[in-house]
């Protein structure tokens, strides 16, 4: 994406007047997972999988840990929304105008132009555009939306072998309401020994009042592969809650290199619940990059399970909590083999009365001897109304591995912006220099176009911080 695409005022915050497909149905039940699976053409052992999952997320209680739920009204919500005219198009000109104009809006498919190996769109349930570049598909790379990989008989084969087996049905109940009605999402495998220089891009865009969106990203590296994958989220503000319910599995294969960027910029009205991880083989190497703000309320904590001997996982990840908003995010990583290696960068900011929690789980098992982790949690509090809190789960099952952790949390240093304001920067400019120097050991980690969104989103979050 270039910059052009951000102006002062914020392009994610309007929304679309279009037809939809059907009835608008509120609320879940079997007849409405029937429905999703029916209209999305799938195989009967995937019917059956929704159905378990439904019956586990009717079994399961809301989570009673962490941020408050109780004013999401799970029944109020539109599971399965799919535009008039919307379908897996392979070209930008078959989009109908009204969809392709949004995503005009959010630079694509300029990026598509400019810094990417295959982009893809999703708009509410159904994905409305899918490509990649001739020469990686040469090299059977595959990159499809899921919903539409799932009818190819060879790609079924690849996604049964793998589906719900980094995140079990039954893993928490936002992971069972997932499976119950996901669609869309993603399907990424790159062969044996690919390396896919340039990132692929997925863009998810909900538009429905009250809606909920659930697409699956699977993405399976195999043995000395390497790929980069990069997500971008939004929504419209509606003043009424929406769902953004996410499930990411990735796999990766031995001496196999992944990097997930993901930058989530939901509307105030957003629930986004999210559960993502990655199963890492022997001396391969899994990487998260995350940014999240927006939202009401997130709870996010990408998983690296480190099963191969000489695996590793690094975690960076931003959180901008402004006001009325509860950003819990951390990482969970759990160390199986021997001689495995991870670290977590976390920064937070913290402005108007919002707050950010870190939470995290570093689960060193018995077999993991000669381990080492590290965890670095830094928060920023741009006022005395804004909250930070650092909630870490350390647990160690051997004495042959090495654990530290350290977490900070602090104001703006007065001397900084006085140095800055005297060669003539404004305070609220400061102000955001600073913050942006603060999270750029995590910006710098994105692609050049995309930190330069990311700076640029930062910059909007602190108007009007000082004073």
């Amino acid at each position: 994406m270039s910059t052009s695409t951000v102006t002062v005022e914020n392009t994610w915050d309007f929304s679309d007047d279009i037809a939809y497909k059907g009835d608008a149905i509120q609320g879940i039940n079997e007849t409405v997972v029937r429905e999703i699976s029916t209209a999305n053409e799938e195989p009967s052992w995937m019917l059956e999988k929704r159905l378990e999952a439904l019956k586990l997320y009717e079994a399961r209680p809301m989570p009673n840990w962490g941020p408050d739920l109780s004013d999401l009204d799970l029944q109020s919500i539109y599971y399965f929304r799919r535009p008039e005219g919307a379908g897996d198009n392979k070209s930008w000109d078959d989009v109908p105008d009204e969809i392709k104009n949004t995503f005009d809006k959010l630079g694509i498919p300029e990026a598509e132009k400019h810094a990417l190996a295959g982009v893809g769109a999703q708009y509410d349930s159904e994905t409305v555009y899918h490509s990649l570049k001739e020469e990686i598909a040469e090299q059977w790379v595959i990159f499809d939306d899921l919903s539409n990989a799932l009818k190819n008989p060879e790609y079924e084969k690849i996604i049964k072998k793998h589906f719900a087996k980094s995140i079990p049905l039954n893993d928490h109940k936002f992971s069972a309401l997932h499976y119950a009605v996901w669609s869309g999402g993603t399907f990424l495998y790159v062969p044996k020994g690919v390396k896919v220089s340039e990132p692929l891009q997925s863009y998810f865009r909900m538009n429905v009042k009250k809606g909920g969106q659930f697409e699956h990203t699977m993405i399976i590296v195999e043995d000395g592969a390497e790929a980069h994958y990069i997500e971008w989220c939004s929504a419209p503000k509606y003043d009424e809650n929406s769902l953004h319910a996410w499930g990411v599995e990735i796999f990766v294969g031995k001496n196999a290199t992944m990097r997930y960027s993901s930058v989530e910029n939901w509307s105030l009205d957003t629930y986004n619940l999210n559960t993502k991880r990655a199963i890492v083989e022997e001396s391969g190497y899994m990487e998260w990059v995350g940014g999240n703000m927006g939202s009401n309320t997130t709870m996010l904590y990408p998983c690296s399970v480190l099963k191969g001997d000489n695996s590793r996982a690094d975690h960076l990840g931003i959180a901008f909590a402004n006001a009325g908003q509860n950003q819990d995010t951390g990482a969970k990583i759990i160390h199986i083999g021997k001689n495995t290696s991870s670290s977590v960068v976390s920064k937070s900011i913290s402005k108007a009365g919002g707050l950010s929690t870190y939470r995290g789980l570093i689960d060193i098992k018995p077999s993991a001897t000669g381990s080492v982790t590290k965890i670095e949690c830094d928060a920023l509090l741009l006022d005395d109304k804004s909250g930070s809190d650092t909630i870490p789960d350390i647990r160690c099952g051997n004495t042959e591995s090495i654990v530290a952790h350290e977490a900070s949390a602090g104001k703006i240093n007065e001397d900084d912006l006085f140095y800055l304001q005297s060669r003539g920067i404004w305070e609220e400019e400061a102000a955001a220099m600073i913050v942006n120097g603060f999270i750029s050991p995590i910006v710098k980690e994105l692609p050049l176009e995309y930190a330069s969104e990311m700076n640029v989103l930062i910059s909007m979050e602190m108007e009007w911080s000082i004073g």
